[in-house]
């Protein structure tokens, strides 16, 4: 072989190893990184607090689903609008916040039906899921919901941040999550503001990502 296309070759090479090995040390896809998914939610808002406990997610790269309550959506349109221009999802949690399953169906209806009009008016659209507040349900609440085309959502890990707990339980709470599962949070508390960090780095280490709920299903699933 002539020197010269010996040269050429000999670089061409070169470029083509190390093409491949910048290819083999790229970081992967976010999309790749999520072995499976967690519901996080945090319910009425929206408040004072919400622009700061959106800002918060944002930076954590997290999303979560927003169960607001009829009359705070009401009065803050312009926060349930953050909500969505933060990639949030709006889901419906009673007008008033009171214990469903101690109303008549009329009442369920009027708290239920009012929450939907409420949000769609704020921009939140037509929510798909429906919290009880309390969890405290029925087979009336349920057939209401339904009747409304909402999907009963509860959860399986309680943060106990409406009940004062520190930053480091949110933290533990957020840390049992396994794939599918949601977690119960605040809108409001400052130890859950403090945990969306560490839920996040926690929720990373684990291979798992913030997902949205399935109506279908009630769990959580990629967005």
């Amino acid at each position: 072989m002539p020197a010269a296309l010996a040269t050429v070759v000999a670089a061409a090479l070169a470029v083509t190893t190390i093409t491949t090995a910048a290819a083999s040390t790229a970081a992967p896809s976010p999309a790749a990184a999520c072995t499976g998914y967690v519901g996080l939610t945090f319910d009425d808002g929206p408040s004072g607090n919400t622009t700061k406990l959106l800002d918060a997610l944002r930076r954590s790269g997290l999303r979560a689903t927003m169960f607001n309550t009829g009359q705070s959506a009401a009065a803050n349109p312009s926060l349930v609008r953050a909500q969505v221009a933060a990639g949030m999802w709006v889901a419906n949690h009673s007008y008033t916040h009171p214990r469903l399953a101690q109303l008549s169906q009329a009442q369920i209806d009027s708290e239920i039906s009012r929450t939907q009009q409420a949000i769609a008016g704020a921009g939140g659209g037509t929510p798909k899921l429906f919290r009880p507040p309390y969890g405290e349900t029925n087979a009336t609440v349920r057939s209401v919901a339904a009747r409304y085309g909402l999907t009963e959502i509860l959860w399986q890990a309680d943060s106990q941040d409406w009940n004062g707990a520190s930053t480091d339980a949110i933290v533990q709470s957020a840390a049992r999550l396994t794939n599918g599962q949601i977690i119960l949070m605040h809108d409001g508390p400052a130890n859950t503001l403090a945990a969306i960090p560490r839920i996040a780095q926690n929720l990373a280490s684990r291979g798992l990502c913030a997902g949205t709920i399935s109506p279908q299903t009630g769990r959580a699933v990629a967005p």
